[in-house]
Parts: C-alpha cells; structure tokens; sequence
C-alpha cells in the first residue's frame, strides 16, 4: 500500500525535486480573465499541483467581494429580508465566470439548491460556499480533483485547528489523487459541522496544506509584487522587498503593513517553509521571499521597511524615586489589564515611565484609569500625551551597522519633526518611535528618501 511519503516522494520526482503550494486570493479569482492567469501560472510549473483557492473577489474598484455579499445574505436572512436579489447576484457571477470559461460544472443548478434551502443553513455554512464554488470551478478549468476542505480541514469543537487529524486526511488525499484544488477559508468538526477562520483564512489553508505535505515553497498570489518598503499612499512607487525574515514581517504587519494574514505565519515558519507573494496579474515579477533566516552581506540595505500608525495616547507616570519603588510598573500595568486594554509599549526612565496605548481601546476608559493610578500609585504626576503616531524602522541589518539610529534622528531632525518617544526591540531588529499624528507622513518619506531610496 502506498504512503503518503511515497506519494510526495513520487511528486518531488516529477516535479524535479519541488513542492510548492500554490494559494490564489480573491483578486486573482475574480472573474473569467483572472482564472485564465492562474491556469497560466499552474501550467508553468510542475510542482504546482496543490491548489488553494479564496472566494471571486472584486473585478474592480465599485464591485463587491463574494464572501461580504454572502454576509449580507446571511443579515437579510436573519432578519426576514428578502435576500433573493442578493443571491441572484451571487449565482450571475458564478454562472459567467462558468459560461465564459466553457465549463460543465452545472453552476446554476447547485447555487439554486443552495439558495432554495438558505434558511436552514448556519452563518458558516452560506459564507463558506463562496470558497466552495470558486474551488469548484476551478477544479475543472485547471484538470485537477476537488477536495472540498470539510472533509479534510479539521476543526476541534471550540473553534481550533485539529492539526494533527488535518494534516493525516491531506496525508490520505495525496495518497488517492496526487493533486488537488482545495477551497481555503473553513473546514469543519469530526460532525460535519462548517468552521471558519477568521477573513483572510485561506491564507491559513493555505499554510496548513504546506506543512501538511512539508512543502518546498508556500506560494502566496496576490495582486501585489510582494512586500513593499513603504506604505504607496505616502510615498510614491516604493520598492519591494525581494527578502525578509519572519521576525521582520511580523514587526511590518503588526504596524499594519501586511498583505498576508498573520495566522498563516506560523505553520510554515514551525516547518521552516518559506513563503514567496507574488503577483497573479505580474507573475514574471520576482515578489518577496519570506523565510526564517536571510545571509547578510554589505549589498543589503540597512533598513528593509518602514510601517506605522496613527491615533495612540501614552500615559506618562513621575514619581520621586520610582526605581526603589518595588513593583510600581507592574501595579501600574495591572491597571491596564483591569480595563481589558491592551498596552503597546512601555518606556522607562528612573522616576518615570509611559504606557503606549492605542487611544481607541481607551475610548471611554482613560479618565478612570488616570484616577485608579492616582489613587493606587499616588505619582507625583499623570499627564496623558495623544494625536500620537507610532512609526516602526525595521531591519535585521541595524545592529551591525553603526550610526544607524544617529543617521535616523538626524535627518528626522532636518525635517523639524519632533519626536515624542523611542523604544527598540530585543531583538535588534527595529526602532520604534512616536511623533504628532500631524508629522506622520512626512516622517515616513523622510525615512524612505534617507535610507531606502538613496539606496534604491
């Protein structure tokens, strides 16, 4: 009988020695024309035979995305409105891409079972099928089998992965079909019973068919060149990334620059897979390589990205002779957690420190939380700073580069900004700091031009 071993082994021999997962967002599903660019894609390389799919996302700028059309069926539902134009909508989508494309798959038909029976499905259920069909459509253009994740995506009762009984079914599905196109996004309990990832989940499928096979190469398409140095709605045509660690993403996508979601991190870096983001419409572009570690050398840039946000506050504690003061931050920080607010970062000096929050977790908080510290740790001053902005400089080069931090203060300083705040990581890995809400995006060209365009 044969393993799933022997069924890779066999894959790795045909495809010259390769695995790659090949994950497919919304964008690149959307109609007709992207479905051609993906079979383009599949057809280039060999070792692309695992495929994973996201529901049709917009064609353009006014268009809906399918997953937050079947939301809003599932609203009107709810609530006894009519969702028959809705789900009309819905299948016309389906139906064109379909006919355009020449395939069999009676599209019409199953979409009018699914809408007959709506209100007797769960939420996960009707916001699942847009994945379902997608990945059904697909199966066919591309020639390969379907596997419908609710058979091989394992969920535990409380909403949690079951890793280990998923990865032994997409075991058992290589052994029977040696290729697949799988719909990302859900799968289900050991009853049946459909669970969702959280949206943008079948970048998490997608990770979690990569481990499973212990893939060469987690290939992540997208409308996007990869990782880009900069936020391109301040500064203009930044470069990408051509390589980043995982510790540097997690630093850039924490500060909101991300076009992979976070979750889909970890199963790949626990395996040591790389992840490659490339671009469906641009595939001759060579993207971003994310991997846990990158070799330096002095051609490296010194900073690999730049990413920030707005609307933080800090909290800012004086109190003679803090540091005899056993315990103070700590009585300080359990205030934060009384609240359920989650603190950012926090600076220190000897008789004083801050606690960065973000300023809408606060919202309705700040007042009794300033009075709980008074009144807990009796400072000799609270003062609340906001309109702040936080900014992260990441580079695993900075450490090893002298000057770095200098050069950065430096030419913020030519620009008249003013900064509030710095803190860096353990690691070496980034300068985080914080200026006016008002100086953010010129902080952000400032640091582009000084480092990443001088270099470009």
């Amino acid at each position: 009988m044969e393993t799933s071993g022997d069924a890779l082994t066999a894959q790795r021999t045909k495809a010259g020695h390769m695995i790659k997962i090949t994950k497919f967002g919304g964008s690149s599903v959307a109609d007709a024309g992207q479905f051609k660019k993906v079979k383009r894609i599949i057809e280039a390389d060999e070792g692309r035979r695992f495929v994973v799919v996201s529901a049709a996302g917009k064609r353009n700028s006014d268009d809906n995305k399918i997953t937050d059309l079947l939301y809003l069926v599932d609203a009107h539902r709810t609530y006894h409105v009519d969702c028959t134009p809705l789900l009309e909508d819905i299948k016309q989508r389906f139906v064109g891409i379909a006919s355009e494309l020449g395939l069999k798959y009676p599209m019409a038909e199953k979409f009018d079972e699914f809408a007959a029976n709506i209100k007797g499905y769960t939420t996960e259920y009707i916001v699942s099928r847009g994945e379902y069909f997608t990945a059904q459509l697909m199966s066919e253009y591309l020639g390969l089998p379907f596997a419908d994740a609710a058979d091989y995506v394992r969920f535990h009762h409380d909403g949690t992965l079951d890793m280990q009984r998923t990865c032994d079914r997409i075991h058992d599905l290589v052994v029977r079909e040696g290729s697949f196109v799988l719909p990302g996004f859900y799968g289900a309990t050991a009853e049946g019973d459909v669970r969702l990832f959280s949206r943008g989940g079948g970048d998490i499928t997608g990770a979690i068919v990569a481990r499973a096979l212990n893939a060469d190469l987690y290939e992540n398409w997208t409308d996007v060149s990869g990782f880009l140095t900069a936020d391109p709605r301040i500064v203009k045509r930044p470069r990408s990334i051509r390589r980043i660690t995982f510790d540097e993403m997690h630093e850039l996508s924490y500060m909101g620059a991300s076009v992979l979601h976070e979750e889909a991190i970890f199963p790949v870096r626990e395996a040591n897979i790389p992840i490659a983001i490339l671009n469906t419409n641009h595939p001759e572009e060579r993207g971003t390589i994310i991997q846990e570690r990158v070799e330096s050398s002095e051609d490296d840039p010194v900073i690999t990205g730049i990413a920030g946000k707005k609307d933080f506050l800090t909290v800012h504690v004086s109190k003679t002779k803090m540091s005899d003061s056993v315990g103070l931050l700590a009585r300080a920080l359990g205030i934060f957690e009384r609240y359920g607010v989650s603190v950012e970062h926090v600076p220190t000096g000897v008789d004083s420190f801050g606690v960065v929050v973000n300023s809408a977790d606060v919202k309705d908080k700040i007042y009794s939380i300033v009075a709980d510290i008074q009144r807990e740790l009796k400072p000799d001053e609270v003062k609340v700073i906001d309109q702040l902005a936080l900014i992260s400089v990441v580079g695993r080069n900075m450490s090893n580069r002298p000057g770095t931090s200098g050069r950065l203060f430096y030419e913020l300083g030519k620009k008249d900004i003013n900064i509030r705040l710095i803190t860096q990581s353990s690691q070496e890995i980034n300068i985080i700091f914080g200026v006016n809400n008002s100086d953010f995006e010129d902080t952000i060209r400032a640091v582009y031009d000084a480092f990443l365009d001088e270099e470009a």
